[in-house]
């Protein structure tokens, strides 16, 4: 995928996200998320773009479209307190619309492996369909976030009250 396309699956999930963790249901809550949406939005914006920095050096879809790049910023917030707990959220996203939304996919497993992955849902970067594609990627993101924040600690929940016998 492109700049834009990952600039505007940055914001559109963003946006997603900042409503899923702060939900304005009414006006007065509408604050809240505003501050939410651009708490996310930054880290998340600067974490979609990092992966294409691989152009200006190494091999692009290769150096910096991997999981061990991935895993580093993921274990970054822990290893240091600070702003950057949402940027592997960027990255990831970065490399599901590589996978997901682009013909030639990315080399998961690079330097143990250079076999690119993707999947048939994908497009040409310069292709008309490019930001449709993008798009429904990012639905899809949000669908499994929203699934993720509303069902998980529903999971547990309920685990927990069968463990305990209630």
């Amino acid at each position: 995928m492109n700049k834009k396309g990952h600039v505007l699956n940055a914001v559109l999930l963003s946006i997603g996200l900042g409503y899923l963790l702060e939900p304005a249901t009414q006006l007065s809550q509408a604050q809240a998320t505003i501050e939410s949406i651009v708490m996310i939005a930054v880290p998340v914006t600067l974490g979609a773009l990092f992966p294409d920095v691989d152009t200006a050096f190494g091999k692009h879809r290769k150096t910096l479209h991997n999981l061990a790049v991935l895993g580093a910023f993921v274990a970054y917030p822990y290893a240091f307190a600070g702003n950057l707990e949402y940027v592997w959220i960027g990255v990831l996203t970065h490399y599901v619309l590589d996978v997901a939304g682009s013909r030639r996919g990315i080399a998961l497993f690079y330097p143990l492996s250079s076999t690119e992955y993707s999947l048939p849902t994908g497009v040409a970067v310069s292709s008309k369909y490019a930001t449709v594609v993008t798009v429904i990627v990012t639905a899809g993101e949000l669908a499994l976030a929203a699934a993720i924040v509303y069902e998980v600690p529903q999971w547990g929940f309920e685990l927990g009250r069968q463990t305990i016998g209630i």
